[in-house]
Parts: C-alpha cells; structure tokens; sequence
C-alpha cells in the first residue's frame, strides 16, 4: 500500500486540496485559514456555505486569548480538542459539566446539564471565549442570560449538532448577537460538533502566535 506517513505532509496536502476545490471568493482573506480548517475537521467542502460570522470575531478572539481570557466549553469532547501549546496565554479552559453540582441544578430546576454548566460560567462570562460544539440547549441558555443583560464574551463560536434544536440555536445566535453587536462565528443548519467547534478555536489560537 502507497500512502502519506508524514503528519506535516499529511496535513498540507490536505490543506491544498481544500484549496483547490472550495471557492473562498467574496470571503474575507483573514477568515481562509479558519474556514480551511472548519472544513480539514469534517471532510465537507460545503460547509463553508453555511458559516456566518461577525466581522470583528477573529480580531475579538484572538485579542482576548491573548489577554489571557478563559475559555469555557460546553462539552468535554470540545475540550479534548483544544490545542493547548497555542493558546497564548496558558488560558484556563473551563467545562463543568460533569461537575457534581451542575448535576444537581439540572435536578432540581429540571433543564438540562448543559444549561445548568452555562448558568455557572455567568460570573466570569465577560470577555471569556465560549465554544460550544455539541448541546444546542447550553448555546439558548448563553443566549437567554445575554438577554438578561450578562456581560457579553468577547466570542462566541457557536457549533452544536442535532436534529432537535441545533439550527434554531445557531439562527438566534445569529440574529441575537447580530442585533447586540457580539462578536460570533456559527454554522447554520443541523451540522457542527465538537471537532468544528475546537478547530475554530484552535485556528484562531494558532494565528496569535
């Protein structure tokens, strides 16, 4: 059998058919590499049909990583898909949903844990970084208290998949954050995940270095 064994190989050529093959025209030059790698993460070309975000998202994020801003994930697949040695200020990266009291305030208010997780990142929510790539119900929840006049993150990269929830998530996040000026990159439709969701955040880290 013939195939590439170099991880650094492996990834260019990649990168070069993804290149070759997605017309990155009427797109911002400095939002290439993030959509390159979005689509590196699933395999899907089409997807960059689909991405919307605010102008100021990247030049937001990459400013609050680099002020050392905490990240908050909504899921720990999310976390296991960062890149640590990019982030360029050793930022804490923060998922508490299998932390014991979330579980017990998700009993209790009856939601779900992901809301309840959400509900604990309000007092350090401004300027933080929030990637959410796997349960719609915590991106409605961060969309509920910004309604309820929390102090904003600098970003929000908003990716959660599924059949129930998922598209209207990211259509309010859209409309929401639009409407409040709150720097935002999301991927409408059903599609999104934990690798999307970390890729975003890894190639934003990886262009403050």
């Amino acid at each position: 059998m013939n195939y590439l064994t170099d991880p650094e190989a492996i990834y260019q050529r990649s990168f070069a058919i993804i290149r070759d093959e997605a017309d990155f025209s009427g797109l911002p030059s400095d939002f290439h590499p993030l959509i390159t790698r979005l689509i590196h993460a699933c395999g899907m070309i089409d997807l960059k049909e689909e991405i919307r975000f605010h102008p100021r998202a990247i030049d937001s994020g990459k400013n609050a990583l680099t002020e050392g801003a905490m990240i908050f994930c909504d899921s720990m697949m999310v976390v296991k898909g960062i890149i640590r040695r990019h982030l360029p200020a050793a930022n804490s990266v923060q998922c508490m949903i299998e932390e014991d009291a979330v579980a017990e305030m998700a009993r209790t208010n009856g939601i779900t844990r992901s809301m309840a997780a959400v509900d604990c990142w309000k007092p350090d929510l401004a300027g933080s970084v929030v990637v959410i790539g796997n349960a719609p119900t915590a991106l409605f929840r961060l969309l509920e208290l910004l309604e309820e006049e929390a102090n904003p993150p600098a970003l929000i990269l908003g990716f959660p998949v599924g059949f129930v929830g998922a598209a209207e998530s990211k259509q309010a996040l859209l409309e929401e954050a639009t409407r409040k000026d709150i720097p935002f990159i999301t991927l409408l439709g059903r599609r999104g995940g934990s690798a999307i969701a970390s890729a975003a955040l890894n190639s934003i880290a990886m262009g403050t270095t």
